[in-house]
């Protein structure tokens, strides 16, 4: 429980369970005496961890879930969700079992929630460029990659390291998600912060240091290319349509709509223009350059001008301030 002037918070820790019974019993022994419920996930582990844990975890705050089908990590973590906001709690952690998450930071990432200043919490392991230097390469370029991708079909383009899993979310920010849209994969964490946009859920990195022991991963980077890309890509397109078309219209939404019919005017009367002198063997005429240059110009400034609009445009409220009963 951790108390905020006179809130008191009830705090959850959820952590997903596949593979990870060497370590489950240590990452469960770390976690602090601020925490009011932990639920384990089994998600139709091989090893049994949930058998392993009821056996021989003494915590009474270990309440264990089995999955009988595998639902991979995000339908773990959505599995713990519900029962924490069965049993009343206010803020959700999702904790990692395999030990790359440090218990002690759980308070860091309740405290902005319980305060008011968040709806959801994420660990940032790319604040302090010190401490990045012992994540192995190619997941460094990666998540720098991916970091930049999801800005763009998020909408928050103030975070970084969107695959980070060490998370929490507000009980009222969770009730509003529609847990069977989304997506339960590796494409959870990403998808999550699409959704929590829809709903203006404000959303605060937490510094934190990478941790990498002899845990074998299993994110497979050919596997997840191309369902991440093309989850990106509707996501934006999303977002945008919900925000500009949908739910409001704004001189933003003028900007990407004749932005974005210029550009391709511009592009697409050039490579005409191009091909039709390229066959006669001529040069393309002053006129014709600047009918093709013009609209790319100005759609390029338009579209310049949207994105710094829509960078703008994010969640500044928290609904868990905007909904706390007094």
């Amino acid at each position: 429980m951790i108390g905020q002037g006179n809130l008191q918070t009830r705090t959850a820790v959820i952590i997903p369970c596949y593979k990870v019974k060497e370590s489950v019993l240590r990452v469960i022994g770390e976690i602090g005496s601020e925490v009011d419920a932990i639920f384990v996930v089994d998600d139709c582990c091989p090893e049994g961890t949930g058998d392993y844990v009821s056996e021989f975890c003494l915590d009474r705050r270990v309440v264990v879930i089995r999955h009988v089908i595998n639902q991979g990590v995000g339908g773990a973590v959505l599995s713990g969700y519900q029962a924490a906001l069965e049993a009343d709690c206010d803020v959700m952690v999702k904790l990692d079992g395999d030990g790359q998450m440090d218990p002690s930071l759980i308070r860091k990432f309740v405290t902005p929630i319980a305060r008011g200043d968040a709806d959801y919490t994420k660990g940032n392991r790319f604040f302090d460029l010190e401490t990045i230097k012992s994540m192995p390469t190619i997941r460094l370029f990666g998540n720098a990659v991916l970091s930049f991708i999801t800005k763009f079909s998020s909408g928050y383009y103030h975070v970084f390291d969107p695959t980070n899993g060490y998370t929490a979310i507000s009980s009222t920010a969770a009730r509003m998600l529609p847990f069977s849209k989304i997506n339960r994969r590796y494409f959870f964490e990403s998808d999550m912060l699409f959704r929590l946009n829809t709903i203006g859920a404000v959303v605060v990195d937490v510094p934190m240091a990478a941790i990498y022991g002899d845990e074998v991963s299993n994110l497979h980077i050919r596997k997840i290319l191309l369902p991440f890309l093309k989850g990106h890509i509707l996501n934006c397109s999303k977002r945008v349509f919900y925000s500009y078309f949908l739910r409001g219209f704004s001189i933003a939404s003028l900007e990407l709509v004749v932005g974005s019919a210029l550009l391709a005017f511009g592009v697409g009367y050039g490579i005409y223009a191009w091909h039709s002198a390229a066959m006669e063997g001529a040069f393309a005429s002053s006129g014709n350059v600047m009918l093709s240059a013009l609209p790319v110009i100005l759609g390029v400034q338009l579209m310049l001008s949207f994105l710094h609009y829509d960078i703008e445009n994010v969640p500044k409220i928290s609904l868990t301030r905007l909904f706390r009963l007094d």
